[in-house]
């Protein structure tokens, strides 16, 4: 036997010994969790991401975010914003009125203000409060770009913009005059009948309902030809469900009036939701609508009969009549220019165009976007395909 006594295995190792089991290099340190050693991390989610290139206006919530749960929590932020802060906006502008000391409107009608303009403007400023809504829904449960609610482009074509207003005007403008014209040979001036407020009243009630009416036609839009069709798109591979559902909705949304009202709004819904996927984004209808509203609103105070106004819920069928002319002459002819100017329809790699314009491409094809005619590998030789 031998006189040597064995290792004393509890004993610690000798100094400047490694520790075992000895950390790869670039391995995480003993004790903390992590991926195996070799494995990189997976790279961070970005916050927000985009539907697949090639995706229509209406498929633009396809990201792979939406799974139930963020539908669920899109649908109760926007339904439930867009009934709570409208409120929260007239009840602000009711307690400051009161702390103002000014008068309220009788209890018997719709209005709250004793001034009838400053009720409009307040009635407009809490409808506009849909545009923020709606955003923040897209942002925060949706997680993609909020601006994929404007276009396929992600922002609003200002360019494009401007071009669907020169044509909705002049249009919106002869409608409404062959409606002034049909009714004065129907009832004779009592039609037209009105008392003019005067230059000061005229001009401060057009400067004040002109500078909210964008933003209110514009939130409207974002929530019915926007938000419901994307909703709506996102699981369903038809545009036209999401269509007829805001469609309707957007009727109801005015009220319960004259039939031929709810037939009317329904009715140019209808011929707006198709333009919106048919040009790609919100551009040519909030045009029309912004025109439609100031040229109504301006006849309302020229007449002097803002206290009394209604809303497209009580037009009457002489309206629904020449609507049935307007909204496809207006929505065919913005159409074939969209195709005239290249006006984008699917998303995808945004123009280098300062007209905010591009191939038109058919929503039901997916495009690729242009490579290099040779491409090169990082060395900077030619690739074979």
């Amino acid at each position: 036997m031998s006189d040597t006594p064995p290792p004393n295995v509890w004993a610690p190792p000798p100094a400047g010994a490694p520790q075992w089991p000895a950390p790869a290099q670039g391995g995480p340190s003993p004790g903390h969790g992590g991926p195996p050693f070799g494995v990189p991390p997976l790279p961070p989610q970005p916050p927000t991401q985009t539907a697949p290139d090639g995706s229509a206006y209406h498929e633009q919530a396809r990201n792979g975010r939406q799974q139930v749960p963020q539908r669920i929590g899109e649908f109760l932020l926007v339904a439930v914003g867009n009934l709570a802060v409208p409120l929260v906006v007239i009840a602000f502008g009711a307690l400051a009125w009161y702390v103002l000391g000014l008068d309220f409107a009788p209890g018997d009608g719709d209005r709250i203000l004793g001034d009838p303009l400053a009720d409009e403007a307040l009635a407009l400023l809490s409808i506009a409060t849909g545009i923020p809504v709606v955003l923040l829904a897209v942002r925060w449960c949706g997680r993609r770009p909020a601006g994929t609610v404007v276009s396929v482009m992600g922002r609003l074509r200002w360019g494009w913009l401007a071009r669907c207003a020169a044509v909705a005007f002049p249009l919106i403008v002869l409608q409404m005059g062959g409606l002034a014209l049909w009714s004065y040979l129907g009832d004779g001036e009592e039609a037209v009948a009105g008392d003019f407020p005067g230059w000061s009243g005229f001009v401060l009630g057009l400067v004040v309902l002109w500078a909210l009416i964008p933003c209110q036609a514009a939130a409207e839009e974002f929530v019915f030809r926007g938000w419901l069709a994307q909703f709506f798109g996102g699981f369903l591979k038809s545009p036209w469900p999401g269509i007829v559902i805001a469609s309707a909705l957007f009727a109801l949304a005015h009220g319960i009036g004259e039939w031929s009202g709810f037939a009317l709004l329904f009715y140019s819904a209808l011929w707006w939701g198709w333009l919106t996927v048919r040009t790609g984004g919100l551009e040519a209808v909030i045009a029309v609508h912004v025109a439609n509203n100031m040229t109504a609103y301006a006849v309302t105070v020229a007449l002097g009969q803002l206290a009394e106004s209604g809303n497209a819920a009580d037009a009457p069928w002489q309206a629904l009549v020449l609507e049935l002319v307007a909204a496809p002459a207006y929505c065919l002819l913005i159409a074939r220019l969209a195709g005239t100017h290249g006006v984008r329809r699917v998303s995808g790699k945004a123009p280098a165009d300062p007209a905010d314009s591009a191939n038109p491409t058919d929503p039901t094809s997916p495009t690729v976007p242009p490579g290099p005619a040779n491409p090169t590998d990082p060395a900077g030789r030619p690739t074979s395909a």
